[in-house]
């Protein structure tokens, strides 16, 4: 193929592959970095320059931070939270998208139009938060699942993407007596695995990532996500956290240090979501496509 390129054509390709080569780079060396950061011994992480790998190896950052009650009780909160969340708001995203995705329903251009309004204005923090507090949500692990229950723009997609499904399938259902819901369980939802399974994906990113409305919602400690355990202990450098973590050994050396240790808590944070992507990567270039561009 690149023999057949005009010279042009050659730089072109050429300065494009460096170009997307080094941005790749620029992207993945953070997280390379701070990974060989938790697995340094604290001489080796204090050492200034590249670290594309631990020269001197250890574990004591991990065990530190593994040892930390906080992050188990985080970790919980938020796999609680992105498993119940992304379950429900795929769901109701599903119920609201497929009837919209229909010519015959009445005033469907209103509905739509209704909906997507509410991607451009919001209440605000105030109006959010006393309506959060008088319907009796305040400090409750749902606070951080419920108001954020449908996305309008993930909605849209998936309603473009039921559109895109031949409506003969669904016919021919219909002759055979069945009703719209054993429609969309038994013929619409295996045929939409790529942009159910992309919504997911993006609603799950979205709740393990999310850190600002439990901030706001929740007091109660036992019910702080991970990523609240995060930044106290990054962004607000609490002392107090840090010193639980990076207690010294029996001999009386430091083990660990605040570097190492904060490294470690941003790889057992960010590890498990991208662990998820290769199940998922299979639908999501065509989940994405086929509901952006239909309808």
């Amino acid at each position: 193929m690149l023999m057949r390129m005009t010279g042009g054509e050659k730089a072109f390709q050429i300065v494009l592959v460096v170009f997307i080569t080094t941005l790749c780079a620029a992207m993945v060396y953070p997280f390379v970095h701070m990974l060989s950061i938790s697995l340094s011994t604290p001489a080796e992480a204090l050492r200034s320059g590249f670290h594309l790998y631990p020269k001197e190896a250890s574990l004591e950052a991990y065990k530190k931070v593994f040892s930390s009650e906080g992050v188990w009780i985080g970790y919980g909160n938020t796999i609680f939270r992105t498993v119940i969340g992304t379950c429900l708001s795929v769901a109701v995203m599903m119920l609201g998208a497929y009837p919209l995705s229909k010519k015959y329903l009445p005033h469907r251009t209103f509905y739509t139009m209704f909906i997507v309004v509410t991607m451009f204005f919001s209440g605000g923090l105030i109006p959010t938060y006393l309506l959060i507090k008088g319907i009796g949500l305040l400090d409750s692990r749902w606070v951080l699942i419920i108001p954020g229950l449908i996305s309008t723009f993930s909605m849209l997609i998936m309603r473009n993407f039921f559109m895109s499904i031949p409506s003969e399938l669904e016919d021919s259902a219909k002759i055979d007596g069945a009703h719209d819901m054993r429609v969309l369980f038994s013929i619409v939802m295996p045929l939409s695995k790529p942009i159910l399974a992309t919504v997911a994906l993006w609603t799950a990113v979205n709740h393990w990532n999310a850190w600002f409305d439990a901030l706001i919602y929740i007091q109660d400690s036992t019910k702080m996500v991970l990523q609240i355990y995060l930044r106290r202990l990054i962004v607000d450098n609490m002392n107090q956290d840090l010193q639980r973590l990076m207690d010294q050994s029996m001999m009386g050396v430091q083990a660990v240090i605040p570097e190492t240790v904060k490294a470690a808590v941003l790889m057992v944070a960010t590890i498990p979501i991208l662990a998820v992507y290769p199940f998922l990567q299979k639908y999501f270039v065509k989940g994405i496509m086929i509901g952006s561009l239909k309808g």
